[in-house]
């Protein structure tokens, strides 16, 4: 997929308020971003977010983040956000390599890897995830 950039979409990210910024000030502090203590589930990767937002649709007492590191596929998933009415689930506009600063270990209940690309690489070894990498911020995979 060519990525192609969206004039001011940086600064509607910024403007957002579902992607959460300065991610790593949460860290610990998960539960009160959602307002409760319902368990956590992560995509990293998650483009335009349809498979998270059906997800947080069918699973309301989970709560759900979403990671994407181009604001420019995020954007399309903040503004399908926008028309659905739903109070767990977030965004993150990082890389993924920054997770280990954003979470502690055990915030994270679920990792949902669907669709990996050649960008994500912490962790690889031969085209497989190594757990001590990606995984050592939560031990409940």
């Amino acid at each position: 997929m060519r990525l192609r950039h969206i004039p001011g979409s940086e600064q509607q990210i910024q403007e957002s308020t579902y992607v959460i910024q300065n991610p790593e000030e949460k860290k610990g502090c998960w539960a009160e971003v959602f307002g409760n203590e319902n368990p956590i589930h992560m995509e990293i990767g998650m483009g335009k977010g349809k498979f998270l937002m059906e997800l947080a649709g069918k699973n309301p007492e989970i709560n759900y983040i979403g990671v994407e590191r181009y604001s420019t596929v995020l954007l399309k998933a903040v503004q399908k956000r926008e028309e659905l009415e739903l109070s767990n689930i977030c965004f993150l506009c990082v890389d993924a390599k920054r997770l280990g600063d954003i979470f502690k270990a055990e915030e994270v209940d679920k990792i949902y890897l669907n669709f990996l690309t050649h960008g994500l690489r912490i962790g690889m070894r031969n085209g497989a995830l190594h757990p001590r990498s990606l995984w050592k911020f939560t031990t409940r995979c």
